[in-house]
């Protein structure tokens, strides 16, 4: 599958020199690594432990312009954003798809109405919306919106933006990179890199074999996310770095509060906002928190506090509070923002910085700052002009009419998709029909192959989770551990017991040394 030559074992020579190598396996390394690939270059990816198991699969999973940054007057970011949620959408329909929020207001409240009205006529036009719908005000009394708030909300904003499977994301650019020639490597850390002859030798360890290999590279991308200034100082040597901001966010996912497909803004008195969002049919996930963090990312966790926090200010809309005993998951992530100086953590800008360093001939590395999941591609696109200045430009821009792995049906056919599947499978039941389409979109088929019954597809994990399933994460999407499985690739951690979870574990402990 990989159009270059693969490197030896540490001290070895080195076969061939690719021209980018990237660390991390996030959202911006693996769109950078597809982009680059898609062009022609030479690539390969390392990523430390399995895709998106840091930041990337740790938001609140919206594709989105960024309402509130309006505040803090990042138009460019926030235009960057409105006009890239149509062309995901239309890249990956499986993964990402339109919602609506709702914003409820009051008299007195924290923004004035005017303020509101103003910033969604800016989110209306700014971003050269074609298919999302505009706008509109509800009345809260007679909207079904109202029903699940307390009646002090009378009125509300209702207004476009979208929802994606974050995790997912970052996976499928990965496998489509690694069908365009990338070698992808998941659990395999860089632990050196060092400039040799006008080059980069890189040095990864297989987290799971112990083995290293040694590899050559025109330019190093440092898109390590969290770990960024690590990778300077730790693995580059490089002293008194400090680029990045660490802020940690934290959801709650609660038992359903509501049944409404719509979302909900909620804006707090200390001037943050949370969102209540429909999570996988029967949950509501709450959040975010944004609070200054220290430590490695990898130990992220909610706090009491934070938990309370979402709570009580998620407590403050719903008629029917919600409290501590009504969670059945939680789930934490390390924004890396560039240090802007901003005084809070919620102010610090979310927009990206791409720095180029290397001179008089040295080999040169492109360092990542910040970024979102929206504007990934963008990033991407940004990053390969400064790949294509630094080492010669490859190919030309192309991500923005392509479509991502099962992503290849118009933006509104989801349904015909689902029908079409029950179709040729008519043993599914509904919701694992659309389940599936909705994690692997035109390539459920492929996954489920000539199956004619439920037999068929192996054996039964739990809920709907079957073998098969499980097989072709492990063979196409690099799923090692069930943590992969059960959290990543899907969310079937939420219905699976700690048995089941534990069976699956053995299985694929076995599934994948055979």
């Amino acid at each position: 599958m990989c159009t270059a030559k693969l490197l030896g074992e540490a001290g070895v020579p080195a076969q061939a020199v690719q021209d980018i190598f990237v660390i991390g396996g996030g959202i911006n390394g693996c769109g950078i690594a597809r982009d680059a690939a898609g062009r022609g270059y030479s690539v390969v990816l390392a990523e430390m432990d399995d895709f998106a198991s840091g930041t990337s699969s740790g938001a609140t999973k919206l594709i989105h312009g960024g309402l509130r940054y309006l505040e803090h007057y990042e138009f460019r970011l926030v235009r960057e954003a409105l006009m890239e949620r149509e062309v995901l959408w239309a890249m990956a329909p499986h993964i990402i798809w339109p919602m609506r929020f709702v914003l409820p207001y009051q008299r007195g409240g924290i923004r004035p109405a005017w303020l509101i009205r103003l910033g969604l006529f800016l989110y209306d036009h700014l971003g050269g919306r074609k298919l999302l719908p505009p706008t509109r005000t509800l009345d809260m009394r007679r909207d079904p919106a109202g029903k699940p708030l307390k009646s002090l909300f009378t009125r509300a904003f209702e207004y476009s933006d979208g929802w994606v499977d974050d995790a997912r994301l970052v996976v499928l650019n990965a496998r489509d990179a690694a069908d365009r020639g990338a070698e992808i490597l998941s659990r395999s850390k860089v632990v050196s890199a060092r400039r040799e002859n006008g080059h980069w030798s890189i040095d990864v360890e297989d987290q799971a074999r112990g083995t290293t290999r040694t590899f050559a590279a025109r330019m190093l991308i440092n898109a390590a996310g969290p770990w960024v200034d690590r990778v300077l100082s730790g693995t580059l040597g490089q002293n008194n770095v400090h680029n990045v901001r660490l802020v940690q966010g934290s959801h709650i996912i609660v038992r359903k509060k509501f049944d409404d497909p719509r979302a909900y803004f909620f804006q707090n008195p200390d001037n943050r906002i949370i969102f209540a969002i429909p999570y996988e049919q029967d949950f509501t996930l709450i959040g975010t928190t944004d609070l200054d963090f220290t430590g490695d990312p990898k130990g992220a966790k909610i706090s009491a506090a934070e938990i309370d926090y979402l709570c009580r200010a998620a407590s403050e809309y719903f008629s029917s509070p919600v409290t501590e005993d009504d969670i059945v998951w939680t789930y934490s992530g390390v924004r890396p923002l560039y240090d802007d100086g901003a005084s809070k953590a919620q102010e610090a800008t979310r927009d990206y910085v791409l720095k180029v360093d290397g001179q008089n001939g040295s080999a040169p590395i492109l360092n990542v700052f910040g970024g979102k999941l929206t504007t990934y591609r963008r990033l991407a696109e940004h990053a390969l002009e400064k790949i294509g200045e630094t080492i010669g430009t490859k190919g030309s821009p192309w991500t923005a009419g392509s479509r991502l792995p099962g992503g290849e049906f118009p933006p509104n056919g989801y349904e015909m998709e689902v029908g079409k599947l029950k179709t040729a499978y008519p043993f599914l039941a509904d919701r694992h029909a659309r389940r599936l389409v909705r994690l692997y979109g035109t390539r459920a088929a492929a996954l489920l192959g000539p199956a004619k019954s439920p037999a068929d597809l192996g054996r039964n994990f739990g809920s709907d989770l079957y073998e098969c399933e499980v097989l072709w994460l492990i063979r196409q999407e690099w799923a090692r551990e069930a943590e992969d499985v059960l959290w990543r690739r899907t969310k079937k951690g939420l219905y699976l017991s700690h048995e089941e979870a534990a069976a699956l574990e053995e299985y694929m402990a076995g599934a994948v040394v055979a």
